[in-house]
Order: structure tokens, then sequence, then C-alpha cells
């Protein structure tokens, strides 16, 4: 468990806490075109379609760009720094921004391959996907 920021969960953005907390990373796919957007959309992005389905993600992907935070973005993450933050290219294409866990920040590259991990945020039932390296 982990002190973090709640991230604010809307009816569109649920099933993909709730495939969190069951540990797999759920993305959504458009039946019309195959489009995966990122964050969850009401619509596609590509061809307007309200036909998207949720399926879950491999958890597998490479780091895209990151940062190494030295000083705490918020009062929460204190004890956490220095910290990773990064955006993850999946391997089913959608990028989203994470933190790359149980690593030495001075070895982190982009390129890297990493795979999805799970942390229960501290007095909450939300579950946060973040990733460690392969």
């Amino acid at each position: 468990m982990s002190a973090r920021v709640i991230p604010p969960i809307s009816p569109t953005t649920q099933p993909y806490w709730e495939g969190a907390a069951r540990g797999e990373l759920m993305l959504q796919q458009c039946s019309a075109c195959g489009q995966r957007p990122f964050p969850p959309h009401t619509h596609c992005e590509k061809c307007g379609s309200a036909e998207l389905a949720w399926q879950a993600a491999s958890g597998k992907g490479t780091i895209y760009t990151y940062t190494i935070s030295y000083r705490a973005p918020h009062p929460v993450f204190r004890d956490q720094c220095p910290m990773v933050i990064a955006v993850v290219e999946l391997d089913e294409g959608p990028r989203l921004m994470t933190n790359i866990i149980e690593c030495d920040p001075e070895h982190v590259a982009v390129g890297m391959a990493v795979e999805a991990a799970f942390e229960k945020i501290d007095d909450s039932d939300v579950v946060l996907p973040v990733f460690r390296l392969v």
C-alpha cells in the first residue's frame, strides 16, 4: 500500500478501475474501427462510434519517455522520491502516464520493457496501475 492522490472515477472510467482492482489492465477497443482510445472515452476518437468494448490488455509495454522527480510533486509523495514518472507505450498501442516502481531511477531508459503491477491506495478501495522493469 502507498499514499497516492485518488484519481477521479466516473461511469466512463469505472471498468478501468474495476479491472485494476482485479489485477488487470483494461482498455477500450472500438468495435467499428479497432481504435484503442486512452484515457477511456464515451465515443471513439477516430470514427465517433459509441461501440467501445472493454478488453484485458497484456500489461506489457515499453518506456516511451520519463522523468525522475527528486522533489515531491504533492506532499503525499514525499516518501516516494526519487520517483520515476513515465509514459508507457503499451504493446496494444495506447500510451499512459504512470510510475515505474522497484527500480534504480538512474538506470531507467527510454525503450526499456515494462509490465503492469498494481498498488492499492491507502485508505481507499482504489488500485492504481503502475509498471516495473522486465
